[in-house]
């Protein structure tokens, strides 16, 4: 066998499953396979992670694509070489050949699930150790070397690399269920997404904005932030859903302070029959307990009361200074910051209540006829497919840009 490239694709979670092990480790490779992109990819098991080969990629976008993949922990890209110490040795030299930087300290770790190798651990690595320092010069240090080569010996042959990048961790995606995401313009929801992506729901969005007195910048930003996410999962479905009529409805139904409310109110409400509608079994928000006047502990209780549906809030005890540092991580805070006219701050009152009373917003409700609103807003509501290359999802945006602003 002569030697070959391939990374070595590992997971941490996933083999703790028990008996629903190879179920949760099929599903991480069907989404392996839909990140890679190609047709001919090779993946092999091991125990506890994937070897993964395709002639069709380079290495470095190989490794990349893997990277974005829920469920990996560990992606290193490899050379596999023949069942011998001077073949090992050999792809050693030639990978630091051509790693970046300067001379560094080394060290050589072996990890040998192939017993009938005829070395030890120690002394494949004494072995590859000293042919690396007659090539380099370089230095060995044990304890905290600069670069580290990794050498695991399987039964019939040898991997040797010397990266091990950090993958996304968590579930793969689509092992936990299926999730609807409130997506608004700003920094939270996208972040809110990627965390339950993390535990293995496969999330479609809803944007709630507020034509026909508002533009569409926030649609835009609603597609921009779902294309972003989908790198790491397959395909989603955006639902862009315009409620300006019903806001205007119900700020002139007498719901003063409580406006905000009523209106995460009628969010909920659309959500939970678009998530029925398409078999999403949770809905998804960005709140964080106590962020701003609308998510106070009364106000969250208040809202949930308007839906049956389980409202999953991964970012409740999260600050925003930890949802931004997170937002700028998966690379959604620059479009998150883009200016739009957001439908939450549409008809908001002077003051927000920091306690809203149930049967207070069911008497607005009752007088702003709710169910028809609700109505209203499905009617007027729209799809769009996230599928990098989709022409037909720049269609839809582009006929989003067409609507007509109406004044207040």
């Amino acid at each position: 066998m002569d030697a070959a490239t391939c990374v070595l694709a590992k997971f941490g979670e996933i083999a703790l499953k028990g008996r629903n092990h190879r179920w949760f480790e099929n599903t991480l490779i069907r989404n392996m396979r839909h990140a890679i992109g190609v047709r001919r990819v090779d993946i092999r098991r091991r125990g506890g992670f994937l070897i993964v080969s395709t002639p069709h990629l380079e290495s470095a976008e190989l490794t990349h694509r893997l990277r974005q993949v829920m469920g990996l922990t560990v992606v290193q890209p490899a050379v596999r070489v023949p069942f011998t110490a001077d073949a090992a040795a050999e792809a050693a030299v030639g990978l630091l050949r051509d790693h970046p930087g300067p001379s560094p300290t080394f060290a050589v770790r072996v990890r040998r699930r192939g017993k009938s190798f005829p070395l030890t651990s120690d002394q494949l690595a004494a072995h590859i150790g000293a042919r690396i320092c007659r090539e380099f010069g370089w230095t060995v240090d044990l304890r905290a070397p600069e670069l580290a080569v990794v050498v695991e010996v399987d039964p019939t042959e040898i991997f040797v690399s010397v990266d091990r990048l950090p993958g996304q961790g968590g579930l793969p995606v689509g092992c936990t269920g299926r999730a609807l995401v409130l997506l608004s313009g700003g920094y939270d929801s996208p972040v809110a997404a990627y965390r339950s992506m993390r535990r293995g729901l496969q999330c479609d969005y809803v944007h709630f904005t507020g034509a026909p007195y508002t533009d569409p910048a926030s649609t835009y930003k609603a597609y921009a932030l779902a294309y972003r996410l989908s790198r790491y999962q397959p395909r989603a479905r955006l639902h862009i859903v315009p409620v300006g009529r019903g806001q205007k409805a119900l700020a002139t139904s007498g719901s003063g302070p409580m406006q905000t409310i009523a209106q995460r109110r009628l969010y909920l409400r659309v959500a939970q029959r678009l998530a029925r509608r398409h078999d999403n079994q949770v809905l998804v928000t960005g709140d964080s307990l106590g962020q701003v006047a609308s998510q106070t502990l009364a106000n969250l209780a208040a809202t949930d009361g308007a839906c049956d549906l389980l409202v999953l809030r991964p970012l409740i005890g999260w600050d925003k200074q930890e949802i931004i540092a997170e937002a700028r991580r998966i690379d959604t805070f620059d479009i998150s910051a883009l200016p739009d006219e957001d439908c939450c701050r549409l008809f908001t009152p002077p003051e927000v209540t920091t306690r809203a009373v149930p049967t207070e917003l069911a008497e607005v409700e009752a007088r702003a006829d709710i169910d028809a609103l609700v109505e209203d807003a499905l009617a007027q509501a729209y799809s769009i497919v996230v599928n990098p290359g989709s022409a037909a999802a720049d269609g839809l945006l582009q006929d989003a840009a067409q609507q007509r602003v109406h004044p207040l």
